[in-house]
């Protein structure tokens, strides 16, 4: 493809798709009917991570109708952190927003989201991310948790705009493109890929831009809504999720074991973690807080296979 010239911009939007032409589309439609001043210039880069579906096709059609506005990214390794960090460093713009391939916007979205990192004052920006109004949440989950909709990509921190103690997620948030460079992109061994749901590569970096002092701004009214098939509301769905966000984690942070005896590298703690979990998730009788219990089990779990994959791992490497 042909791009001509590339001139800097104020704004890139970095889209990493995989195999969803469908709802790619739906996604572009609603990105390219952004709001957004005549002052300010902007893009979408769409970075393709080895798709074998329509997808090169799908942006060529934008790019078609919307003249300089789409780019066309193809990444082969795969994994999406690898697209990721392709996009970062192919963007234009001063800030990188990113988001992903199975959400739609209010027109006001990318405006909203990106106004608070022109002055200086916050490095980054996270939205509030909802679901389709059709969703409604099934009896069984509990909702009394900041994260009890974690597993639907959902980011709800309330009307009001604050500082974020803690990251946004990645289908909603911007950063100026010299955090990227200041601390680093994103961890190769976290995001998704065909075989694993590990994640987030997302949160893992915007807890590195906090941690070093940096400020970011909850902006509620850059408002998403990610698309929830009924495959998600599954309960297998999330304690699949939870135990991959719990092996993520260890992976990211590691397990605290300097005062606790293990057993082929993993803590014995653990093992009570997962006996008390496990007699709470058996022993309970309203269904939102036996599931609950049950997530937990499964995250106790996740963390025993992880620290046992990590303790014959360091050891093969101690005696190659």
């Amino acid at each position: 493809m042909t791009l001509g010239i590339l001139k800097k911009m104020d704004i890139t939007v970095i889209l990493c798709t995989y195999n969803r032409c469908d709802s790619l589309r739906k996604t572009l439609s609603s990105i390219a009917a952004s709001g957004v001043p005549d002052s300010v210039t902007w893009e979408i880069l769409v970075v393709d991570n080895n798709s074998k579906d329509r997808t090169r096709e799908t942006v060529e059609d934008f790019r078609r109708a919307y003249s300089n506005r789409f780019r066309y990214l193809f990444e082969p390794r795969q994994g999406k952190s690898y697209a990721l960090n392709a996009g970062i460093s192919k963007a234009l713009g001063d800030i990188l927003v990113f988001t992903d391939d199975d959400v739609t916007f209010e027109p006001t979205w990318l405006r909203n989201l990106t106004a608070p990192l022109r002055d200086g004052q916050w490095v980054g920006a996270g939205g509030r991310t909802l679901p389709e109004r059709s969703f409604s949440a099934p009896r069984w989950l509990k909702l009394d948790g900041i994260y009890a909709l974690g597993p639907l990509a959902l980011f709800d921190r309330g009307l009001e705009a604050c500082d974020l103690a803690e990251p946004p997620f990645g289908n909603n948030m911007a950063f100026r493109k010299e955090m990227l460079a200041k601390y680093g992109g994103f961890r190769t061994d976290l995001g998704p890929r065909p075989g694993t749901e590990i994640r987030s590569e997302d949160t893992e970096f915007g807890k590195r831009v906090l941690s070093a002092g940096e400020r970011v701004r909850y902006e509620p009214s850059a408002i998403a809504y990610h698309a929830i098939p009924d495959s998600r509301v599954q309960k297998q769905y999330f304690l699949a999720w939870w135990f991959d966000k719990a092996r993520a984690e260890i992976r990211e942070l590691g397990t605290p074991s300097d005062k606790e005896w293990c057993v082929n590298g993993i803590p014995l703690y653990l093992f009570r973690r997962l006996a008390v979990w496990t007699l709470r998730w058996i022993l309970a009788l309203e269904p939102s807080q036996r599931f609950s219990s049950k997530v937990n089990t499964w995250q106790v779990a996740a963390g025993i296979i992880e620290n046992y994959h990590r303790s014959r791992t360091a050891k093969s490497q101690a005696d190659a």
